[in-house]
């Protein structure tokens, strides 16, 4: 029997970690992340999309490392804001900004807008050493809610109205969220496509992995 494919998750986030290993625990890959190798150069975000700030993420841990890697990037793409604060989701009220503070900004930011129309995206890249890369990427269609409702879930939960269940992201259990959201919703497709992908790597990896 072939050992198993190490894979690294390009992120120090266990909860994240956990969540893909619990995912892929019925394959014959060993899950790691950026903390089993100790200290790794920063990894510079500077794609202009999801999709290439996924890529530069997954490739530079495979390229550092030289082991197949996974990396995923997300964000709210809102009608009335031109598409913002899409890649810069996480950084919209500034570096160190609470969750809150994003939000409440958000809100302050689309008061008065009828077209409340938005999404959250996710892209997952799966990149070897030399380059090539493999692509998943699925998308959640909401609006904005006028005020915050619900305490689970983080990030613009509170703000995410979903129609289909007349509930905020914030409002719903965790697993009915992963069932529906845009990250849940690629998960489950690189779930769907793993055996490909793990014959992928094989095929692609230099020498023993």
């Amino acid at each position: 029997m072939e050992p198993p494919i190490i894979l690294v998750i390009a992120t120090r986030n266990k909860g994240k970690t956990k969540e893909i290993k619990d995912l892929l625990k019925d394959y014959p890959v060993d899950i790691k992340n950026l903390d089993d190798f100790g200290s790794i150069p920063q990894i510079e975000e500077d794609g202009d999309t999801f999709d290439e700030n996924a890529y530069i993420k997954a490739s530079f841990a495979a390229r550092i490392l030289g082991l197949p890697a996974l990396a995923d990037d997300s964000g709210l793409i809102v009608e009335a804001l031109d598409g913002a604060p899409g890649i810069h989701s996480a950084r919209y009220a500034g570096e160190n900004a609470s969750d809150k503070e994003k939000y409440l900004k958000l809100l302050h930011e689309m008061k008065g807008k009828t077209n409340r129309r938005a999404a959250f995206e996710c892209v997952i890249s799966v990149a070897i050493p030399t380059g090539a890369a493999l692509t998943y990427e699925a998308r959640c269609e909401g609006i904005i809610a006028e005020e915050p409702a619900g305490s689970n879930g983080f990030g613009y939960d509170p703000v995410f109205f979903y129609p289909p269940f007349h509930k905020t992201f914030a409002q719903i259990s965790r697993s009915e969220k992963n069932r529906i959201s845009h990250r849940g919703k690629a998960l489950a497709e690189l779930k769907s496509e793993f055996d490909k992908v793990l014959v992928w790597i094989r095929q692609h990896m230099p020498g023993d992995l």
